[in-house]
């Protein structure tokens, strides 16, 4: 990757990213106030099971056909996967996460490449499938892309697991540096996907969102 799409990469997949993320958890305050979660084993191993078998995987394979799409010109599959997504989300908090990132990413994106004259900021994307379209916009690589984001969603819950458990810095980091392996193993199955293979096994994901709904008191959004 040169130079200009590696710093590119690094600024879409950036924690400072304005997209709002940092204001969910995806069901792991509840987790970890119910006690499922209690120490960064129990969070390691949740992360990693998503990468394998989790809704993750199924949000990446669509932005890859995002990016897919975003580099042949194709609209019409962008919104296809694009509203595949909206009826495979499970959950409404999820889907309300999604689309509201993707919108905020994608507004964003429109804000800093003002001179491309055929995006409409105001048209509804998924998180997952507006990152694919900026990332093929920006002529990143794609399996690069992928592991960004996949590298960006695992620390975003990581940061969750530091505020909630409470873990250390060091310790959230060094966590970070385990689920490296999981990240590209996961990256790597994920680019093979057929389209007939787009699973998951999220229940106890939806589980977890659900019941962050009944907590007296919490700190994210999800």
């Amino acid at each position: 990757m040169d130079s200009e799409a590696l710093l590119r990469l690094l600024q879409l997949a950036s924690p400072t990213l304005p997209v709002g993320a940092y204001a969910y958890s995806e069901g792991l305050e509840f987790l970890i106030q119910t006690e499922q979660i209690t120490n960064a084993a129990g969070l390691q191993n949740w992360i990693t099971a998503e990468l394998m078998v989790g809704a993750i995987r199924v949000d990446a394979a669509i932005g890859i056909r995002a990016y897919q799409g975003q580099v042949k010109g194709d609209l019409t599959s962008i919104r296809y996967w694009n509203h595949w997504l909206t009826a495979a989300r499970d959950g409404e908090a999820l889907r309300q996460q999604s689309l509201q990132m993707g919108r905020s990413l994608w507004q964003l994106f429109c804000d800093l490449e003002p001179e491309t004259q055929n995006f409409n900021p105001q048209e509804f994307h998924h998180f997952a499938v507006a990152f694919g379209r900026v990332a093929g916009a920006w002529q990143i690589d794609l399996e690069q892309a992928i592991l960004g984001f996949l590298q960006s969603w695992t620390s975003n819950l990581i940061n969750a697991g530091v505020k909630l458990i409470p873990l250390g810095q060091t310790q959230g980091q060094r966590l970070l540096l385990t689920l490296h392996q999981p990240i590209t193993q996961a990256c790597a199955e994920i680019l093979n996907l057929e389209d007939d293979q787009l699973d998951s096994c999220s229940w106890g994901l939806s589980l977890g969102v659900m019941g962050h709904e009944t907590l007296y008191s919490r700190l994210f959004r999800s």
